[in-house]
């Protein structure tokens, strides 16, 4: 499996809180989350992992260049400041396309390994004709939560950016994807999509089969106070 990590975002809300170091070089439990996702696509096999970090981000590129050298699979740093994460996810789209089946997740979800290895199995497994799968949980903790509404074999028909009845999941921030999602990509940002959520719209309106996988728990970074509820939430992984 390849993996592709976004972690181009400024983390704005971090360094208001008074965060002073880079969103993905913060630690839980003691390890830059950036550094925690690598370690575990890793140990999962991984072939290639590919990840971005916007142009201001120093300090993140040099850690990622000094860790490259001991990884054991393939590994493409882009350094480039995009408007979006789905634009960050453009720039990794040529170094994901025509290689199988990949996930992308964004550099601060936080979820627990065993989670993320049974999803990652599941989506490996998957028949041919499942061209995407979206980890999706019922815990809802994101300020602009995107629903996920599925049907009784899971398979995903809409979007939402409101609640709705029978619709309990959310995104969880993590896309498997193929080279068909890549084309939809591309079709997206010439069409000037520009919001991630509206490109996965995109994907369920190409006719491409999406399969949601609740992951269980999954948390998001994005104030001070997560860092402290993240760690708590994996203290027993």
């Amino acid at each position: 499996m390849n993996f592709g990590i976004i972690a181009a975002g400024e983390g704005s809300r971090l360094v208001q809180e008074g965060v002073s170091l880079p969103k993905p070089l913060v630690n839980i439990n003691g390890r830059p989350m950036i550094g925690r996702l690598i370690h575990i696509f890793e140990s999962l096999g991984a072939e290639r992992i590919c990840v971005i970090v916007n142009e201001q981000m120093t300090e993140v590129a040099a850690y990622l260049r000094d860790l490259a050298p001991s990884l054991r699979c393939e590994f493409e740093l882009v350094v480039k400041s995009t408007p979006s994460s789905m634009h960050s996810f453009y720039e990794l789209g040529s170094l994901l396309r025509d290689r199988g089946r990949f996930v992308l997740t964004t550099v601060d979800t936080i979820f627990r390994p065993d989670d993320f290895a049974r999803y990652v199995e599941a989506f490996a497994a998957a028949p041919a004709d499942v061209e995407g799968m979206m980890a999706v949980t019922s815990f809802v903790d994101d300020e602009k939560p995107l629903y996920v509404a599925t049907d009784d074999a899971m398979d995903i028909t809409a979007f939402l950016d409101a609640p709705a009845p029978g619709v309990k999941y959310i995104s969880g921030g993590i896309y498997g994807l193929d080279t068909k999602a890549v084309d939809v990509l591309d079709r997206c940002l010439a069409d000037g999509v520009a919001r991630m959520r509206n490109y996965q719209r995109a994907l369920v309106a190409a006719g491409l089969r999406l399969k949601a996988f609740d992951m269980g728990k999954i948390i998001d970074v994005d104030h001070a106070a997560d860092i402290a509820v993240a760690e708590r939430f994996l203290a027993d992984e």
